[in-house]
C-alpha cells in the first residue's frame, strides 16, 4: 500500500513532545503512529516504549479483545524494572476503568481483578522506585479507592440480580 516516510533521528525529541501532546489531546491513535514512527529509527526508545503503551491504552474501549495484550507489548523492551512495573500497573488499571464503563453483569468482577492485578505491579514499582518517587504509592490508593467506592470483590455472583420482570 503505502511506503511510510522516515523522520530523521533529528527530530525524535520533538516527535516524542508531540505524541505525549497528542495524548493530552484524546488524540491517542496519532500519538501511537508518532511513536512507531520513531521506534522505526530507534527501536530501543525507551520513552518511544512508554508513550506507545500508554496511547495504546488509552485507546481501551468497547473491543478488548487483544488490546491489553498490544499495550503490554512495549513494555517487554523497558530496560528499567521500575519503569515496566508501574506503567504495566497503568495498563492494568486503565482495563479496569474500561470494564466498568462497559457495565456488563461481570464487569465489576473483572473490574476487581485487573485493579488487584495494577496493585500487584504498583507494589512492584513501589520496591523498585528511587527515592522520592511515590507514584506507584499514588497509583496504588487511586485502585484501593475505586474498589472500596465501587464495592467491587474478586466473585461478583453475590451481588448479581437478575431483571425479573414484574
Amino acid at each position: 500500500m503505502f511506503e511510510l516516510k522516515r523522520i530523521t533521528s533529528a527530530g525524535i525529541a520533538t516527535a516524542l513532545q508531540k505524541a505525549e501532546r497528542y495524548r493530552l489531546l484524546n488524540e491517542p491513535s496519532a500519538a501511537e503512529s508518532i511513536c512507531l514512527d520513531v521506534l522505526a529509527v530507534e527501536p530501543d526508545n525507551q520513552a518511544a516504549l512508554v508513550q506507545l503503551a500508554l496511547a495504546r491504552s488509552d485507546q481501551f474501549g468497547g473491543d478488548l479483545a487483544g488490546a491489553v495484550e498490544r499495550a503490554r507489548e512495549p513494555l517487554t523492551r523497558v530496560v528499567d524494572p521500575y519503569k515496566r512495573a508501574y506503567y504495566g500497573g497503568i495498563v492494568c488499571e486503565r482495563r479496569a476503568k474500561a470494564s466498568l464503563r462497559a457495565a456488563s453483569p461481570a464487569s465489576a468482577a473483572i473490574a476487581y481483578d485487573w485493579l488487584r492485578r495494577a496493585m500487584d505491579l504498583y507494589e512492584e514499582a513501589e520496591r523498585l522506585r528511587p527515592a522520592g518517587h511515590d507514584e506507584a504509592l499514588l497509583r496504588w490508593n487511586t485502585c484501593a479507592r475505586i474498589i472500596e467506592r465501587h464495592g467491587l470483590t474478586a466473585d461478583d455472583e453475590e451481588r448479581f440480580e437478575p431483571a425479573i420482570g414484574e
